[in-house]
């Protein structure tokens, strides 16, 4: 029998669906996954089993206009993804088109050094029209020469296995480089402290959630089998914390029953979940917070 591994990067805009992509093709939730742009920060490993190949997935931030320390350090981290891949999988939103985003990862994959297979994904399919998304693949590939196109819904599961099959056949041969039981290489600490996030992000609005961060800060197993799990968020200002905190409490009380509800069944045991939230104003500026999120301190240097 012969074995197939290797990493392959999602990379595309903001809220272009890597995420959503990345825990179908696992079958399980690894990566931050709402509405709003620009909520994966590290790179995300899922990993898939199709037949005899291992398909490690990288779930890069999406790829922007960057304008803080945080920001270039995200696009660092996407293109390192990139670059580190055996098969590249760019992500587009059917209904938005060739953007400038677009434009400037076409001309950034341009760059790339040779030797990969760069496919096409073109996600959201059921968004248009087949005239628009016929004209958008001709346009796509007359831009790049990538080695395949899929017309996808990450969403709803349509054209994922084709993808899937397609990628199992270009990994290099090779043995596993993972378990065969596991679906990420993240620490479970890092991938709790995500989910976390991922409710605050949900239940809050406007710029809050791109300034905090979660750390989980303790994880005590219990010799009834449940976990104690301690997290801390870290906001900028003592505005953000009134507002994470809520009226009597109620706004981190809800964030906290659904994180844990989650986390439960995640790991399939009872989870006692507790948070605190701590004003740092300099969070953003301090390399140990990147190094808990997986990214590189010096990649946010202008």
């Amino acid at each position: 029998m012969t074995t197939r591994a290797g990493f392959i990067a999602l990379i595309g805009e903001p809220n272009a669906g890597k995420s959503t992509l990345t825990n179908r093709m696992v079958g399980a939730k690894v990566s931050i996954v709402t509405h709003k742009v620009q909520t994966t920060r590290a790179r995300i490993r899922g990993v898939a089993l199709e037949g005899d190949s291992q398909l490690i997935f990288v779930d890069t931030p999406g790829l922007f206009q960057p304008k803080r320390r945080l920001d270039r350090a995200m696009v660092a981290a996407a293109w390192g993804g990139a670059a580190d891949a055996d098969v590249i999988v760019l992500l587009i939103e059917a209904h938005r088109g060739v953007t400038e985003g677009v434009k400037r990862i076409l001309d950034g994959l341009a760059e790339l050094p040779q030797g990969r297979k760069i496919a096409l994904a073109i996600n959201k399919i059921d968004r248009v029209e087949v005239p628009t998304l016929l004209d958008l693949t001709k346009d796509l590939n007359d831009r790049f020469a990538f080695a395949k196109t899929f017309m996808i819904s990450a969403e709803k599961g349509r054209g994922v296995d084709d993808l899937r099959h397609w990628l199992a056949d270009e990994l290099p041969e090779g043995p596993w480089l993972y378990p065969e039981d596991q679906i990420a290489d993240l620490p479970m600490r890092m991938i709790a402290a995500e989910m976390t996030r991922e409710k605050l992000t949900l239940r809050l609005h406007q710029e809050l959630p791109y300034q905090l961060t979660v750390e989980t800060e303790n994880w005590e197993e219990r010799p009834d089998g449940s976990a104690r799990i301690d997290q801390v968020i870290y906001v900028a200002r003592d505005g953000h914390k009134g507002i994470i905190l809520g009226r009597k409490g109620e706004t981190i009380k809800a964030i906290s029953k659904a994180s844990r509800e989650e986390l439960s069944e995640f790991l399939g045991r009872k989870v006692h979940l507790f948070l605190q939230v701590k004003v740092r104003s300099n969070w953003l500026e301090e390399a140990e917070r990147y190094s808990e999120m997986g990214l590189d301190f010096t990649d946010g240097n202008a």
